[in-house]
């Protein structure tokens, strides 16, 4: 038996997660499994510094369009990846509002970690957690984390450590609710996969309850009234999306209330601010030609069953969709590092965060200090990726010349500033149509269209923007089978 008590002593040795050298020992590690008060208190397992010899390590916050796109660029022969995040993939989001309707499977718009960066499943000192940051500690390089266990009522979430070389806070931010009473309770946002699902199931059973019988005719318009809130290129592409499954499947499946479902998209000023005159007027003749009402408003109070504006209107409703743009959320609030207007973390032209070593911050959580003279950029998913791809290039660069590891890069010449070249905005507004808007800004010159040719340049740019092959494959699959055979309307 002395081979079997040798692969004990080896086994022993090793973290069934491929631990680095810094890896807690096992006795620490199995400390997380004893239970009682004293033994939750001790929970702080976590990485530790690296060693001299070992590759720097960099940790990133978030699985967004910017942190995803920076992992996707960092040269793993230099760093080890550590990225921390509460979901383990990616949304490609301009894609999302699809999914409400069942034009796409959820499944399309969602990408995993580990196909976007595979050393985070193959290499010994790359790992996801899928766990919240709740506190960073630059002086020591060192970030506080918790991890996320809902839905597992038996497993209480117990909070571990994480030592970096280099930091990116690539967090995001959250929808802003402008401090209404009620939204968080009763609104539902477009942002991720999970919202997409409840909307989705919301609506199909509200259509399938309004069909049962004693429903009055005043409940049934109420369950069958969606209000969209927000008239962004998000706002405007959901409304777009379910007008068109209104007239195309709901008419055909539930012909006993096509009379009394309807959409309704309340915006504040004028719907798609940022784009041309004549596109945003092409886009108001198509939302109301499919049925879309458009109200000018702004939202005071939201109620179970009734929102209230600030003119006095009530808008009865069965479903509430909030896309009135982003904030800054809880997390980024509290770290205690400037701030640039509107309460992001303050950069400087390179992306990092000056008054730290070694933290840098992309993505919508981020936006350019006062002292810079650069105005903050837009929460678009082109920036944040485009921020992303920038600071790989810039890490790895770093990597290259010996400044990885932490302090290592105080003097270092870091070559050319992040610029950022908006490359236009695109926005589908329904069945066939859809715009373009290729200036660099809103007072420039340049080109915009709409109509079928306009749809078609919106597909084709998603379809080859997806990450993989293999959702690039599902997108045009779910594509060409609802053009077909129409959508899906299970309610699963």
């Amino acid at each position: 038996m002395s081979w079997f008590r040798s692969l004990i002593q080896r086994s022993s040795i090793r973290h069934p997660l491929k631990p680095s050298k810094a890896t807690p020992s096992l006795t620490l590690l199995l400390s997380e499994f004893s239970t009682g008060t004293e033994a939750a208190a001790s929970r702080e397992a976590g990485l530790g510094p690296t060693r001299p010899g070992d590759k720097a390590r960099v940790v990133v916050l978030g699985s967004g369009w910017a942190g995803c796109r920076l992992m996707k660029g960092i040269d793993t022969k230099a760093y080890d990846v550590v990225c921390v995040s509460p979901r383990n993939h990616m949304v490609f989001t301009p894609l999302l509002a699809s999914t409400c309707v069942g034009t796409l499977e959820f499944r399309s718009v969602a990408e995993p970690i580990g196909r976007i960066q595979p050393a985070i499943s193959r290499e010994p000192g790359s790992y996801f957690f899928l766990a919240n940051c709740i506190s960073v500690d630059a002086q020591n390089h060192v970030v506080h984390c918790q991890t996320k266990t809902d839905g597992v009522g038996t497993l209480e979430p117990w909070n571990f450590n994480i030592s970096y070389d280099k930091l990116v806070i690539a967090a995001g931010a959250e929808a802003s609710t402008f401090g209404i009473k009620g939204v968080k309770e009763h609104a539902i946002f477009l942002r991720e996969v999970y919202h997409a699902q409840e909307i989705r199931r919301k609506l199909l059973l509200n259509l399938m309850l309004s069909d049962v019988p004693g429903v009055t005719e005043e409940e049934k318009r109420r369950l069958l009234h969606c209000v969209v809130v927000g008239g962004g290129p998000t706002g405007v592409e959901f409304s777009g999306e379910l007008s068109d499954f209104i007239l195309r499947d709901v008419h055909q499946t539930y012909a006993h209330v096509k009379d009394y479902i309807h959409v309704t998209l309340i915006e504040a000023n004028e719907i798609l601010s940022s784009f041309d005159d004549r596109l945003r007027r092409y886009a108001t003749k198509q939302l109301t030609k499919s049925g879309v009402r458009l109200v000018r408003g702004i939202v005071k109070d939201v109620q179970p069953e009734k929102i209230v504006l600030t003119d006095g209107t009530d808008v009865p409703y069965g479903l509430l969709v909030w896309s009135t743009g982003v904030g800054p959320s809880p997390f980024v609030k509290n770290l205690e590092f400037p701030k640039a207007p509107g309460g992001r973390i303050g950069v400087d032209e390179w992306l990092r965060v000056p008054s730290v070593q070694d933290v840098f911050s992309i993505g919508d959580c981020c936006g350019f200090l006062e002292s810079t003279g650069k105005p903050t950029l837009p929460a678009l998913a082109q920036v944040a990726e485009r921020q992303g791809k920038y600071l790989a290039n810039l890490l790895n660069q770093i990597g290259k010349i010996g400044g990885g590891h932490a302090n290592a890069a105080k003097d270092m010449e870091l070559g050319k500033q992040f610029v950022y070249k908006h490359l236009g905005s695109m926005a589908t507004v329904g069945r066939f149509k859809a715009l373009v808007d290729l200036r660099q800004s809103k007072e420039a010159k340049g080109l915009s269209m709409a109509g079928f040719a306009s749809w078609f340049i919106w597909r084709s740019a998603y379809l080859t923007r997806v990450v993989s092959w293999r959702n690039r494959f599902y997108v045009a699959i779910n594509w060409t089978t609802t053009f077909v055979f129409g959508r899906d309307i299970s309610r699963i």
